[in-house]
């Protein structure tokens, strides 16, 4: 099994002096994931919850839906020249009758850290039709319930501590319950791990959850969360034009640059419950 952390020796200047000591960072690996022994695609993660990642990539291209729908997951052995296992090659086995990734979303190519649709053929290509709608889901929570989440997503992260290097992604209920937390180098993997994770514990669709994650919000994990049937996205940074487009058409609840007691609601306002001594919610100037 891979490492999550990886040690160096680094050459330190501080103080107006050099010193070397060692350093932790955050393990980097390409992990190919296949359906029916059929390379799919190949994503650099960080080791760790890789059958959660696999599953979760599959629910996000509209392939799974439900935890019955896999028949097996393993490592592939044999993943080098001398028969060795890497353990960066999964294979999903799909049960009878659940059709097989269109081979139109096949990446023969390496997806980034940074960027998990990189070379997507057409943005209707990445619009599919999710099996949950999250537009009439009945979630609904606080500001002062939102405002604590980023400390309590830091405050799980436990590889981040050491290495400073990794997003998280957390599933938080509407009161700010962590029910699952993930990390990896790739902010798209680590949500695909979450949504991997809920859907072999059988717990999909995600109703009345909330999806916090680092840096920004994405259309693609827009995507995710729709796909999850997660009726609300909160990021500490800024979403795209892409990601609010998706949210508004998707009746998500989007909220960026979620900092301290401060944040902006860009779709969904009325998951929010208005501030005490108000009648409704002042929505960002637009502009």
């Amino acid at each position: 099994m891979g490492r999550v952390t990886a040690r160096r020796r680094v050459l330190r200047f501080r103080d107006g002096a050099f010193s070397e000591r060692p350093d932790t960072l955050a393990a980097e690996e390409p992990m190919e994931i296949r359906v029916g022994g059929r390379p799919l695609t190949v994503t650099m993660r960080t080791p760790g919850d890789d059958f959660d990642l696999a599953v979760g990539f599959l629910v996000s291209e509209g392939v799974l839906h439900h935890a019955d729908q896999v028949a097996g997951i393993r490592y592939c052995a044999g993943a080098t020249a001398d028969g060795g296992n890497t353990y960066n090659v999964v294979d999903v086995a799909l049960a009878p009758g659940v059709a097989a990734p269109d081979a139109s979303l096949e990446r023969n190519f390496y997806t980034t850290s940074s960027c998990g649709l990189c070379g997507k053929a057409s943005l209707d290509a990445v619009r599919t039709t999710a099996a949950w709608t999250v537009a009439e889901d009945p979630l609904r929570t606080t500001p002062e319930v939102l405002s604590a989440l980023p400390d309590r997503l830091r405050a799980a992260q436990r590889v981040f501590e050491a290495t400073g290097g990794l997003h998280a992604a957390g599933l938080f209920t509407a009161d700010g319950e962590l029910l699952v937390l993930r990390e990896d180098v790739g902010r798209h993997n680590a949500v695909d791990k979450v949504v991997g994770h809920a859907l072999r514990e059988g717990l999909l669709p995600l109703r009345e959850t909330i999806l916090m994650v680092s840096g920004r919000a994405s259309f693609e994990l827009v995507q995710k969360a729709v796909m999850a049937g997660i009726p609300m996205l909160a990021a500490v940074s800024a979403p795209s034009s892409l990601a609010a487009d998706l949210a508004a058409e998707s009746g998500l609840t989007l909220v960026g640059f979620l900092r301290g007691t401060s944040m902006n609601v860009y779709t969904g306002t009325e998951r929010l419950q208005p501030v005490p001594g108000t009648d409704r919610l002042q929505p960002a100037p637009v502009g």
